[in-house]
């Protein structure tokens, strides 16, 4: 949450349950709700685990509700069901898919990439660099959960050590997860059967 206040672009991996949702929807509210930031930006790649059930009915923002769940509900509790709903309307919260970012600029916005482990270095590419000015990103994603061979946000990270950006990148660990005890178990269980621990 410190990085979230201080940085304009920030990493945060690790496994399920660990609060990086959370801690950035919640780090989003509290400067939308100071004025320090104008408008949230919701958005994630749309790549399903497993089956798809093909496409949704409605609007953009009704399109992308399922898959931005996890957020919107956090944004729900915190600041309310009708106050989310009213800032949504207003434009303060918006939902915006992955594919019509580029071309955008962000200013005085918040912009939480939740799933990110999931963008191709190209998207994480065209995405980070609408960042305008007074903006914060944050990208959230667990590399062991990625549904596809090559996470353009495992790339990043090594670009940011090897570059040194002055980009915070806050790695959680199994110790960290605070969902339930058996999430910890399981998270931990899975890594050891797959060997990555």
């Amino acid at each position: 949450m410190k990085a979230i206040r201080e940085s304009a672009m920030i990493v945060a991996t690790g496994p399920a349950g660990t609060g990086k949702t959370y801690c950035a929807v919640n780090s989003a509210c509290n400067l939308l709700l100071s004025g320090k930031a104008k408008s949230v930006v919701l958005t994630r790649p749309n790549i399903s685990t497993g089956r798809s059930l093909g496409f949704f009915p409605g609007t953009i923002a009704e399109k992308l509700e399922p898959w931005l769940a996890p957020m919107i509900s956090e944004f729900k509790d915190r600041l309310g069901k009708g106050n989310y709903e009213a800032k949504l309307g207003s434009g303060a919260i918006q939902i915006q898919p992955l594919e019509t970012i580029r071309g955008a600029s962000f200013t005085d916005t918040v912009v939480l990439i939740d799933e990110a482990q999931n963008l191709t270095y190209e998207e994480l590419k065209a995405v980070s660099t609408r960042l305008g000015e007074g903006s914060t990103m944050v990208f959230m994603g667990d590399p062991q959960q990625r549904d596809q061979r090559e996470s353009g946000l495992v790339v990043f990270k090594s670009i940011i050590k090897k570059y040194q950006l002055p980009i915070p990148v806050i790695e959680f660990t199994i110790d960290d997860i605070v969902r339930s005890d058996l999430v910890g178990q399981l998270v931990k269980t899975f890594m050891q059967y797959e060997g990555v621990v």
